[in-house]
């Protein structure tokens, strides 16, 4: 194959993976979805050849799987892989929390309250994908001050890896008003990022998760999920 038609069926794949892995993010592919190559490669309006690359990279970074007589699928949830992908997680976090809130900025504390305040916006209009978006970015913004890309790079893989299952976390709680879960946590963690208090930030990681776990476990309870 000529370079050229090698650099324009890369890009193709590329597109391809932006677009499915937008969508299994933002829920609109949810667990168990079927990744139909021919319904795909129309959507895009491409061949099938990017689009079974894409699938291929989307399986490799824990998203997609095979399944009987369905082929593709977006990654299905179980309980195994909750409390496998979540204890990494405290792991991480905590330490990453900690770290964080020694070294963090005036300024970027002042960053994660903004982040927090467009997070309560998101839960209070019941927008739950913009809600974990505005998690995410005050956690990022918290870690990246331990200086440590590689721990944020890895902590970013494994959120995209649970995205699912955060998903079915909020949409749980979201109109649980006596429950304040969603947010309680991030509110403490912010006010320990501004006073530099690293074993608060470690603590309140640590709870936040286990809550979260706990959440998600009785969520898919529910959905009689094994």
């Amino acid at each position: 194959m000529p370079v050229s038609k090698r650099a324009e069926t890369s890009l193709l794949t590329d597109q391809v993976y932006d677009m499915i892995h937008e969508s299994i993010m933002n829920g609109d592919l949810p667990a168990g979805a079927r990744l139909r190559v021919r319904d795909l490669a129309e959507q895009v309006g491409t061949s099938v050849m990017p689009v079974r690359e894409a699938i291929r990279r989307l399986e490799e970074a824990g998203l997609a799987e095979r399944s009987p007589h369905k082929g593709a699928v977006v990654k299905g949830l179980t309980l195994a892989e909750l409390v496998h992908v979540y204890d990494v997680r405290r792991l991480l976090e905590v330490e990453a929390a900690r770290l964080g809130a020694q070294r963090i900025s005036a300024e970027d504390s002042a960053r994660m309250q903004d982040e927090f305040a467009l997070m309560r916006t998101a839960l209070d209009e019941r927008r739950v994908v913009a809600y974990l978006d505005h998690d995410e970015a005050l956690l990022t913004i918290l870690y990246e001050a331990a200086e440590n890309p590689v721990l944020v790079d890895t902590i970013r893989t494994l959120w995209q890896r649970c995205r699912a299952y955060k998903i079915v976390g909020a949409e749980g709680t979201v109109d649980t008003t006596e429950d304040d879960s969603l947010w309680m946590y991030q509110q403490r963690l912010v006010e320990a990022a501004r006073e530099h208090d690293d074993a608060a930030a470690a603590a309140v990681n640590n709870d936040s998760l286990l809550d979260a776990t706990a959440r998600i476990k009785a969520q898919l309870a529910q959905q009689d999920v094994s």
